[in-house]
């Protein structure tokens, strides 16, 4: 079963996240058809925005938006405070041979150049919004580098996905560790140390290790778990949401549709659920939207 889990370790002045996500990007993978390398860059971007929703209140929400130059195009993940993602990327099928040191070239799919943006809705009139350059490419060191950049938290980021030689998602998953304000020194050393030994993420969610464990092994210390919550692929898309969005185009357009394909077909981005509105239904629509 996917979860993540908030944590504290060193009397409390590290800050910890850490999450099983296999199920959950085996669900994306299924619904985009990625292929391997494109299943890689939309499973670490989901998995970051699963723990960056961590930080949230429950209704609270955001969109993570990586942008790059390589061929993949765009990735898009939407995240919340109740454990809940969904994901998609502009070119699902995309594919390379593993780079020099024998993993999913994500860096080549995603591009070296261009932005990471988050943009919280946290139920006020105005959304926050940090926007960062890629600095690599590989998702990982990207969100390092916005979360210590535009949020000002001296943090590390970890997110990986191993993936079937039939595409299917092997394992996934994450942590997220934070310096709070006053960490002494020794500590910041010793994580920094074990941060350069451990194996990656993806490698010691496939050994079977939980959450808990990652975070034992990331640290090298006991935590302490503050929460556990239960993860998911989750989309709010539904006939209703895309009807509404059919009578905002018009009763002009509407009609035109009926007259030109006598129906309609509309396709969520985020889940490729498709939703089928006959030509009855499309009448009932324009005349609503015709007022």
């Amino acid at each position: 079963m996917d979860y993540l889990i908030k944590a504290l370790a060193f009397d409390g002045q590290v800050r910890a996240y850490a999450a099983r996500t296999t199920d959950t990007i085996a669900e994306a993978q299924r619904r985009h058809d990625t292929w391997p390398t494109a299943s890689a860059a939309i499973g670490r971007t989901m998995t970051a925005t699963l723990m960056l929703g961590a930080m949230l209140k429950g209704n609270d929400k955001l969109t993570v938006k990586i942008e790059g130059d390589g061929p993949i195009g765009a990735i898009i993940a939407d995240g919340n405070g109740k454990g809940e993602v969904r994901g998609y990327v502009s070119e699902p099928h995309v594919h390379f041979d593993l780079n020099e040191i024998g993993k999913l070239d994500v860096r080549r799919a995603v591009g070296t150049s261009g932005t990471l943006s988050v943009v919280k809705d946290l139920g006020l009139r105005d959304h926050f919004t940090g926007q960062v350059e890629i600095v690599s490419g590989e998702i990982g060191e990207d969100f390092t580098y916005y979360l210590v950049t535009s949020e000002q938290v001296p943090s590390s980021v970890g997110v990986g996905v191993l993936v079937n030689p039939d595409h299917s998602i092997l394992a996934s998953g994450g942590f997220i560790v934070q310096l709070l304000p006053g960490t002494d020194d020794e500590t910041i050393t010793k994580i920094e140390n074990r941060l350069s030994k451990i194996d990656p993420i993806s490698k010691l969610i496939h050994r079977g290790l939980t959450p808990e464990q990652i975070l034992e092994e990331v640290l090298g210390e006991n935590i302490s778990v503050l929460e556990t919550v239960p993860v998911q692929f989750s989309c709010n898309c539904s006939k209703d949401r895309f009807a509404a969005a059919i009578i905002g185009l018009g009763a002009q357009e509407i009609q035109d549709m009926i007259v030109e394909d006598g129906q309609a077909e509309a396709a969520c981005h985020f889940c490729n659920e498709k939703y089928h509105y006959t030509k009855e239904e499309l009448e009932a629509l324009r005349d609503e939207a015709a007022g």
